[in-house]
């Protein structure tokens, strides 16, 4: 039986789409750039910042990391609050808190920010700890935050720990640790994706995200 869970935050504890978007067209209006198509936007969504707006909105590095303090700006005085947690996830959490199992929030946004969150919409009671990144940009993936939370967590054997994400940096992340990977599709991936990327689990629903982590 495992017994440590990390989540993923954006897609997979919350449905944070409208804030990072809304900041993400903010920070490129500040620049006049032109926005990408909906559905690159969304891809967005995941990776670390100055990444997309690099290979999605095609900005150099130092207009990127301007746009990345642009984006911040209007995050932290609102955006990370245009948010919701997705319906069933509290009971999902509960019921791992209620078998004694161990749960922490392993996420890419950064952990100042990822706090607020948690504090912000009831999370924090079900949580161990709240791993994020930094804001100076020296740990912002998610191979680096999942050996923070291993860390945090003491250095657990990763066969008794299953991250739970919606996006392949999860899969691979996690995977690079020695860590199986269960991807939910309610967030902002898709099945093409979870198995291209060969996730040991995938679930439609935090019903059955539930059935499943008490199983594993």
């Amino acid at each position: 039986m495992k017994h440590i869970f990390f989540f993923d935050l954006d897609g997979t504890l919350t449905d944070s789409g409208e804030g990072i978007l809304n900041c993400v067209r903010h920070a490129l209006d500040l620049q006049n750039w032109p926005h990408p198509s909906d559905e690159n936007l969304r891809r967005f969504i995941g990776p670390p910042l100055i990444d997309s707006f690099m290979d999605i909105a095609g900005m150099n590095k130092q207009q990127a990391q301007q746009a990345v303090r642009d984006y911040r700006a209007r995050y932290s005085t609102g955006g990370l609050f245009e948010n919701r947690v997705y319906d069933g996830i509290p009971d999902v959490l509960k019921a791992l808190n209620d078998a004694g199992k161990r749960c922490f929030m392993v996420t890419s946004k950064p952990e100042a920010f990822s706090v607020r969150i948690a504090d912000k919409f009831g999370l924090t009671p079900y949580l161990e700890s709240i791993c994020g990144a930094t804001l100076d940009g020296k740990m912002d993936s998610k191979e680096q935050i999942v050996e923070l939370a291993l860390q945090r967590a003491g250095n657990p054997d990763p066969s008794d720990v299953e991250m739970i994400g919606d996006r392949l940096f999860d899969v691979e992340g996690s995977r690079k640790h020695g860590i199986d990977c269960t991807y939910v599709l309610y967030g902002f991936g898709s099945r093409e994706e979870a198995e291209a990327h060969r996730a040991a689990h995938i679930v439609e629903t935090p019903a059955q995200l539930k059935d499943l982590l008490l199983s594993l």
